[in-house]
């Protein structure tokens, strides 16, 4: 049995007539009688009462019409569902971000992308940048919004920076830096500095060694946080300062400050990673709505 062999058994009985219902669906009468009579023959009951000009269902006829209009709309849907989805219209996507770096970028991007693709899901998983790594290797994300990471890291992926970020240095408000304008690189070797976890950050603890390379000493460091918010905690509580991208501002706390370091050392990138092999169309949408939240 055949969806062709539902749709000639339901325009029959709809129309009660071989002939109206041959030239509704543009086929010749004969071939469309044998077709209802393979019908029959196949499930071996009688799905009309014929006479010399019209066709009546029979009990059976009218229960499987009832069923035989469920196949096809739900047939008619799955076709439909499926180019949605071919299209980036269904579905659902997962995106990795970055809380400290994309506070302001990612919730735009999240309005852009729903504003053209209301019917995609969008799951979000905050995620140290290795474990941003490990899901778009494996499929397991779709796109990551992060900071930008050595070439030899993105093996397989592909980056496209969407923005930059000044460094700043963050500090409870009683710390005696807080007091000053800008902060100077020799004043932050100085101090007790509270960085991310190296397990999970180590592109993190690059960049921190090679901001304090030209001082030829190595930073205070004396705690390492698994996640912007037990980072921010630390800093809040006077543990120690935290060297930071400017966003970190944005996540605001009357017990934060926020200062610049200068000379300004080269601004941090901030974008999009994704892997092609695991491409769809809502996730050529996603990166899309991100590149314009950069310029809305």
């Amino acid at each position: 049995m055949e969806l062709r062999h539902l749709r000639y058994f339901v325009a029959v009985a709809e129309e009660q007539n071989v002939t109206r219902a041959a030239v509704q669906l543009h086929v010749s009468q004969p071939p469309l009688s044998r077709q209802i009579r393979n019908l029959e023959d196949e499930l071996a009951i009688a799905l009309f009462d014929r006479d010399a000009n019209t066709v009546r269902l029979t009990e059976a006829g009218r229960v499987f019409l009832a069923e035989a209009r469920i196949i096809l709309r739900r047939a008619e849907d799955a076709v439909a569902m499926a180019r949605a989805v071919a299209g980036g219209k269904r579905g659902e996507i997962h995106v990795g971000y970055a809380p400290s770096l994309t506070v302001e970028l990612l919730p735009r991007a999240l309005k852009c992308f729903r504003e053209s693709n209301p019917g995609v899901r969008v799951l979000l998983h905050d995620l140290s940048t290795q474990g941003m790594l490990r899901g778009l290797t494996q499929g397991k994300l779709q796109v990551a919004m992060m900071v930008q990471v050595p070439p030899k890291v993105l093996t397989g992926l592909i980056f496209e920076e969407l923005l930059r970020l000044p460094v700043c240095v963050a500090m409870h408000p009683a710390h005696p830096l807080a007091r000053a304008r800008n902060v100077g690189l020799e004043q932050v070797a100085k101090e007790r500095l509270v960085t991310f976890t190296l397990a999970d950050y180590p592109e993190h603890h690059a960049w921190i060694a090679g901001l304090f390379a030209p001082l030829n000493r190595p930073p205070q460091i004396v705690e390492e946080h698994d996640s912007i918010t037990s980072l921010i905690a630390a800093v809040e509580s006077g543990r120690g300062i935290a060297v930071i991208a400017q966003p970190l501002d944005g996540l605001g706390s009357p017990r934060l400050k926020v200062r610049p370091l200068r000379p300004a050392p080269p601004p941090l990138g901030v974008g999009i990673a994704y892997c092609k092999k695991f491409g769809s169309a809502a996730t050529d949408n996603f990166i899309a709505a991100a590149r314009r939240a950069t310029v809305n």
